[in-house]
């Protein structure tokens, strides 16, 4: 069975730093047939990609917290723990913006990448998928205040043993999905870097 989709329809709802689109569609089902018209909005967010920093000599980890316009509303303190991340431009490769992101969220130069995977974040309304990678440090890690005043961040670098960081995983105190994979998955490979 192939599965397939139609496009009827495809309306741009709004255009903007991000942009929104509304379609009316139909896709195959398991069974067999045609869904029903579906309407769907899709968010398009773009591309990103996202690198924790480690210091394997040390065991530490570095995570930034900023302010999150998608946690006003649903958490008292909308400040988020998480990785190092950044929107991937036109003709950049994923690798470059890891080292950029890397540089203006948080000082760090990495001497090797090691990418975990491409993932979408939110596959339900939105097209964003993030590379992950793991940035082996080139020096140890810094705390500090980070980011481009052109772009309005204020980032806060904060470095933490990785075992630290799992306990603040454990405990819900990082509660967004890209440092808490990027985590999982340097706890489970950590003996092999």
């Amino acid at each position: 069975m192939a599965l397939e989709f139609k496009i009827l329809d495809e309306t741009p709802v709004y255009r903007g730093f991000f942009n929104l689109t509304r379609y009316h569609l139909r896709h195959s089902t398991f069974e067999g047939g045609w869904s029903d018209p579906l309407m769907r909005e899709l968010f398009h967010r773009g591309h990103c990609v996202a690198v924790l920093p480690y210091d394997p000599l040390k065991g530490e980890v570095l995570l930034i917290e900023q302010f999150r316009i998608g946690a006003v509303g649903s958490k008292a303190i909308p400040w988020l723990l998480e990785t190092v991340a950044g929107a991937i431009d036109a003709g950049e490769s994923p690798e470059e913006v890891a080292h950029r992101e890397g540089l203006e969220e948080a000082g760090c130069q990495f001497q090797s990448l090691i990418r975990v995977g491409t993932f979408y974040t939110s596959p339900g309304g939105t097209s964003e998928a993030v590379t992950v990678f793991i940035g082996v440090a080139l020096g140890p890690l810094q705390e500090g205040i980070f980011g481009l005043e052109e772009e309005g961040e204020d980032i806060r670098a904060i470095v933490r043993s990785l075992d630290e960081a799992l306990v603040l995983l454990e405990a819900g105190t990082i509660d967004s999905v890209v440092p808490a994979l990027a985590l999982q998955w340097l706890a489970l490979h950590r003996d092999q870097l």
